[in-house]
C-alpha cells in the first residue's frame, strides 16, 4: 500500500482528534481482551501505519508521530512504515510515556481508549503527562474507528462445544475449581477477559481470531460455581446452550460493562495483566472491592491433563507426517528453481490439510528464504515474497490447529551446498537445542534458569539471538500461552516467573540470525515430565520431546558434536522414523529412512 494512503489516514485521524478537542492519541495493537493476536476489526495500528507485526504502538501528535516496536521488528517496521510520517522508537530502550513526555506541551490533552490498555499503563502515562502539565483523557469511542472506512465487523461466527473427551475435564468441574479458589480467598466473583481462558473454562472454541480458536466473550465467575457469559447472541447455538447448562447465564456481549456496575460491594478479583483499564474504572465507579489476582484459569490451563497430553501427542504425529512430506518435496523441487516463499507455505498448508483433521494454522507460517530468514518474526506477503534460491538457507516456522492439539515446529534446510559458516552455526544451535531437550532440573526451577543451556555454544563464539528460547503452547488453543516461558530474566524479575510444572507444554527453539544473509532455528515442542533418577534427593523434572520431523543432517558439522549429542540426534531420528512411517506411503517412507539415518560417528567422535 502506498505511503500516500497512510499519510491520508494519519491526516484524517489528526482532524478527528482536533474535532474532539484532543492533541494526541495512542494506538496499540490490542483488543478489549488484551490479546496477543487480534481480530481484523481490532487491527487499528496496521490500518493506520501499515505495520504488520504482532506487537507495537503508535503515538500521534498534531505535528509529530512515532511507532514503538521491540527488537524483533527493527527491520520490519522500516520496511512497512513511512519514516517521514513516524519516528521509529525502540522498546524497552524507550517508551510511549518517555516519548510523549519529551514531546507534549503544557495543557495538551492526549487521548487513549480505555478498552485497549491496561490500568497500570494508563496510570503510568497519566503520571508522566501530569509532570508536563498535560492530561491523559479516556475516550468514549475510538477516533481511529471514526475515520476507518469499511472497518471489518467483529466475527459473528458461532462458537462450538469442545467435547470433554478432548478436554479431559468438564466445564462444570472447571467452574467448581475456580469457585473453590474464590471461596478460599474470600472473594465473590472473578472477571475473566482473556479469550483463551474463557474458551478453556467453558470448553468452547471459536473462529473469531485468525489461527486462535476462541470466541469473543467476557465472563464473570462466582463463588457459587455459577457464571455469566457475555457473548453475541448469534454465536450461541442450541448445542452450546445445552452444553453450558443452567448454571451459566448467557448475556449479550454489549451488556458486560453494565453488569460490572451491579457488583457494588462485592469482592472482585481482576487480573491487571489481562483486564483493560475500563474494567477497573467501571468496578471502582460501582463501588466494588477490587483485589488483584492472576486469572485463575491461567495455571490449570497451562498444566495439561492426561487427555490433553495424549491428544497433543497424536496431533504432533499427524502434523509431523505433513512436515516430513513437505521437507521431501522441498528437497526435490527447490534446487530446480521456481519456488518462492508463498508457494512453499501454500504447499505446506495443503499437505497439512490432506489429513482431513486440520482446523486452521496455529499462526501465519514464517516461510523465509535467504536473508528473510534473518528476521525472526518475518511474515511473507506479495511485496516481500522472495525466491528460494540455491546456495541459501530456507527457514520455515509453522504449526497447525487440530481438535486434539496445537503444533509449532521450525526447520531450517540448505538449498544446495551449505557453507562452512552455515554448518557451524546450525550445529551450535542444534547443540543448544539438545542441551535443553536433555536437561534435568529440580521442581521449582524457572525457565530463565534453563535459558543459558540453549545459548552457551553460541555465546562461546560471541553470538546470540534476540528472542526467547521457549514459550508455552495451548491444547487446541493459543500457540503462545503463559505463564511458562524459557528466556533470559526480564528486568531482573526472575523470582516472579512461574516455575515449570509437570504437564506444561513449551517450545525449544534456539536460533541464530546473520542480518542480510540467513537465519537458523530448530524448534520442537516439549512436555515437562517427572524424572526418576536413582538416588535423587530432589523431585526432578525434565522434557519429553513431542515434535517429530527430520533435522537437516547435511547442516550438521559432526566434528562439533560430542558422542552424547550424536547419540541424541540418532535416537531422535529413530523416533521420527518410528512415529511417522506408519502414516506414509512407500516412497515417503524410503525418503524418511534416508533423512533419519545415523550421522557419521567418526566425525562426532572428534568432538569428544
Amino acid at each position: 500500500m502506498s505511503s500516500a494512503v497512510h499519510a491520508d489516514r494519519l491526516a484524517r485521524l489528526r482532524a478527528e482528534l482536533k474535532a474532539r478537542g484532543l492533541d494526541g492519541f495512542v494506538v496499540p495493537i490490542s483488543d478489549e481482551h488484551m490479546s496477543e493476536y487480534v481480530g481484523a476489526y481490532a487491527q487499528r495500528l496496521a490500518w493506520l501505519t501499515g505495520f504488520g507485526g504482532s506487537a507495537g504502538t503508535a503515538a500521534v501528535l498534531p505535528a509529530k508521530a512515532a511507532i514503538f516496536v521491540d527488537g524483533r521488528y527493527t527491520v520490519q517496521v522500516r520496511d512497512q512504515v513511512d519514516g517521514t510520517l513516524y519516528d521509529y522508537v525502540g522498546v524497552p530502550q524507550s517508551s510511549v510515556a518517555e516519548w510523549l513526555g519529551a514531546n507534549v506541551g503544557a495543557g495538551q490533552r492526549i487521548g487513549y481508549d480505555p478498552w485497549l490498555h491496561g490500568i497500570d499503563w494508563a496510570r503510568g502515562l497519566a503520571h508522566a503527562l501530569a509532570a508536563k502539565d498535560a492530561e491523559l483523557v479516556a475516550v468514549d469511542s475510538n477516533p481511529v474507528d471514526a475515520v476507518w472506512d469499511e472497518r471489518p465487523a467483529p466475527s459473528a461466527a458461532p462458537v462450538a462445544v469442545h467435547d470433554t473427551a478432548l478436554a479431559g475435564q468438564s466445564a462444570a468441574d472447571k467452574r467448581a475449581i475456580i469457585a473453590d479458589w474464590l471461596k478460599a480467598k474470600g472473594l465473590d466473583t472473578t472477571v475473566m477477559t482473556a479469550l483463551d481462558s474463557i474458551a478453556w473454562t467453558f470448553n468452547i472454541r471459536g473462529t473469531d481470531v485468525t489461527h486462535t480458536p476462541v470466541g469473543l466473550a467476557f465472563a464473570l465467575l462466582h463463588a457459587d460455581a455459577t457464571a455469566d457469559l457475555f457473548i453475541a447472541p448469534e454465536k450461541i447455538t442450541e448445542a452450546v446452550r445445552a452444553h453450558l447448562g443452567n448454571s451459566v447465564r448467557i448475556h449479550d456481549r454489549d451488556a458486560f460493562e453494565a453488569a460490572l456496575a451491579e457488583l457494588a460491594g462485592k469482592k472482585v478479583a481482576v487480573d491487571p495483566d489481562r483486564a483493560v483499564a475500563a474494567i477497573f474504572t467501571a468496578l471502582e465507579a460501582a463501588g466494588a472491592r477490587i483485589e488483584r489476582h492472576r486469572d485463575p484459569a491461567v495455571l490449570p490451563k497451562a498444566i495439561k491433563n492426561d487427555t490433553e497430553l495424549g491428544g497433543t501427542r497424536a496431533a504432533h504425529v499427524r502434523d509431523g507426517v505433513a512436515v516430513a512430506r513437505f521437507l521431501k518435496w522441498m528437497e526435490a523441487h527447490a534446487p530446480q528453481g521456481g519456488l518462492d516463499e508463498l508457494s512453499a507455505a501454500a504447499k505446506l498448508r495443503a499437505l497439512r490439510e490432506e489429513s482431513g483433521a486440520l482446523k486452521d494454522l496455529s499462526f501465519d507460517t514464517i516461510s523465509a528464504a535467504g536473508p528473510n530468514g534473518a528476521l525472526p518474526h518475518y511474515k511473507v506477503d506479495e511485496t516481500t515474497n522472495r525466491a528460494v534460491e540455491t546456495g541459501t538457507l530456507y527457514l520455515v516456522d509453522s504449526g497447525g490447529q487440530y481438535a486434539d492439539g496445537t503444533t509449532d515446529i521450525t526447520r531450517t534446510i540448505a538449498i544446495g551446498r551449505p557453507t562452512a559458516e552455515m554448518r557451524r552455526r546450525f550445529t551450535q544451535v542444534l547443540k543448544g537445542h539438545i542441551a535443553l531437550a536433555t536437561a534435568r532440573f529440580p521442581k521449582g526451577t524457572r525457565g530463565s534458569q534453563l535459558d543459558i543451556l540453549a545459548r552457551q555454544y553460541l555465546w562461546a563464539d560471541g553470538v546470540d539471538y534476540a528472542h526467547g528460547t521457549g514459550h508455552g503452547v495451548g491444547a487446541y488453543l493459543a500457540v503462545h500461552e503463559g505463564p511458562q516461558r524459557i528466556a533470559k530474566p526480564s528486568g531482573g524479575q526472575a523470582g516472579t516467573e512461574e516455575p515449570l510444572h509437570a504437564g506444561m507444554i513449551l517450545s525449544n527453539e534456539p536460533g541464530y540470525y546473520k542480518a542480510g544473509h540467513f537465519g537458523i532455528r530448530i524448534e520442537n515442542l516439549v512436555i515437562v515430565v517427572p524424572q526418576a533418577i536413582a538416588g535423587a534427593e530432589e523431585e526432578m523434572l525434565g522434557f519429553e520431546t513431542i515434535t517429530f520431523a527430520p533435522i537437516a543432517r547435511d547442516l550438521v558439522e559432526g566434528a562439533l558434536l560430542s558422542p552424547a549429542e550424536a547419540d541424541w540426534l540418532d535416537a531422535y531420528h529413530a523416533q521420527v522414523l518410528e512415529k511417522l512411517a506408519p502414516g506414509m506411503d512407500e516412497a515417503d517412507r524410503a525418503w524418511l529412512a534416508a533423512a533419519c539415518a545415523p550421522i557419521d560417528r567418526g566425525a562426532a567422535a572428534l568432538a569428544a
